[in-house]
């Protein structure tokens, strides 16, 4: 039997009832899908729960830094929306940081009637409700009459129980969930205070331990390095030279002041230039043994992490040894990771007394290893501290294992 054939007309209805279909399936689709995702963010509670966990985390970024002006008025934002409230400023202990309001509050207010309105939270350190009085709704540049601005409500910012600052809004009337809420976002506020100063904190330490590092190297091994080139300046004028330039180039390095972070190919050429000079002092006595995996040379490490365990090689595991001693340094490619070992057959050392220096409980003695250990830990993590194998008579291995993706990390 013949197939049917369709007119002209015909074809067109098919296709034009074809094209409504598929119109029709693809709005039902996006609609069923829209349904979905409404019902896969909750109700409206949950709706305002994630909408005040937004606000919380967008402001607790700008405050990483602490009570800094720009990062205060970007936080203020997102804490003004959190409390629903018309003005929202923010201080610190003797000045006016961030002020956010909308309407008749949004003109910059007087930083000395703002202060002024902080000054008993600051002093007490207790949260304050304040009246807002004809001259002081003037300094603040909202309207003499019609305003429903009527109070204050400033509560202080802590640090270590210390008022570093305050939080100050504005209300129609404030309710005693009010007070507690704009509290409470005080000492959200606090928390996030007292993190950027511990990590301020962490910084500065580990800016006085590299301060240490450099301490240790001056007086130990420029003395020797100094009676080193005076031994050959008669004997071999040249090499002394040598000599001299290889230690201004060391000492230029380990006293820089720029910058946390280095390469590895820039620490492995200070090693070299140390080296070249504890060459000269202990001659033959001292063998160096170097394999580098190209790969890891552009791998960005801390600033003097690796030389004060070659110096701790040298000087505690060969220099007490009788006979040559020699140090080994092996930098691998392990995929993520840039692993390197500093391994020498000196002396070793007693693995309790190892525990002890890495505890800083034994003063004065292996400082480098503790603060190089202590460095990469803080840095990288506990899981990325250093490895250390070691016995009386036995040598040293030490292993330092370092990610080769570092964002935020630049030498």
């Amino acid at each position: 039997m013949p197939s049917p054939v369709l007119s002209d007309s015909t074809l067109m209805l098919v296709t034009a009832i074809a094209a409504v279909l598929a119109a029709i399936a693809i709005m039902a689709a996006v609609g069923f899908r829209l349904s979905r995702s409404h019902r896969e963010l909750g109700t409206d509670a949950e709706h305002a729960t994630f909408a005040a966990l937004h606000s919380a985390a967008a402001a607790g970024q700008q405050l990483r830094e602490g009570l800094e002006p720009a990062g205060a008025l970007k936080a203020s934002r997102q804490l003004r929306a959190l409390l629903n409230c018309a003005a929202f400023a923010m201080t610190d202990d003797s000045a006016l940081l961030a002020w956010d309001g909308t309407g008749a509050a949004a003109r910059q207010p007087n930083a000395d009637a703002v202060m002024g309105m902080a000054a008993k939270a600051l002093r007490t350190g207790r949260t304050q409700v304040a009246t807002l009085d004809a001259s002081l709704r003037a300094a603040l540049g909202l309207p003499s009459q019609g305003s429903e601005l009527k109070a204050a409500v400033i509560c202080p910012l802590k640090v270590e129980s210390r008022a570093v600052g305050t939080v100050i809004i504005l209300s129609k009337s404030p309710s005693g969930g009010l007070v507690r809420a704009t509290s409470e976002v005080a000492a959200w506020v606090s928390a996030q205070l007292e993190l950027a100063e511990l990590a301020s904190s962490r910084s500065l330490l580990a800016e006085a331990e590299v301060r240490a590092l450099r301490a240790q190297i001056s007086p130990h091994f420029i003395y020797n390095s100094l009676n080193a080139i005076a031994s050959f300046i008669n004997t071999d004028p040249a090499r002394a030279r040598d000599l001299v330039v290889e230690f201004a180039d060391f000492t230029r390095y380990s006293f820089r002041r720029h910058g946390d972070f280095t390469t590895l190919a820039e620490e492995l050429r200070c090693i070299d230039r140390y080296l070249l000079l504890e060459n000269a002092r202990f001659g033959d006595r001292l063998q160096v043994s170097l394999q580098i995996a190209p790969e890891v040379l552009s791998t960005v490490i801390p600033f003097l992490s690796l030389q004060p365990l070659v110096e701790n090689a040298v000087r505690h595991g060969l220099e007490a040894k009788v006979g040559a001693g020699l140090v080994q340094i092996t930098a691998r490619d392990l995929g993520a990771y840039a692993q390197v070992t500093i391994e020498d057959d000196g002396v070793g050392m007693d693995p309790q007394q190892l525990e002890l220096v890495l505890a800083g409980k034994h003063d004065g003695v292996h400082v480098g290893l503790r603060n190089v250990d202590a460095r990469l830990r803080q840095v990288y993590g506990d899981d990325h501290g250093l490895t250390i194998d070691t016995g009386v008579g036995r040598g040293m291995l030490i292993t330092m294992t370092i990610p080769k993706n570092q964002p935020g990390h630049s030498a």
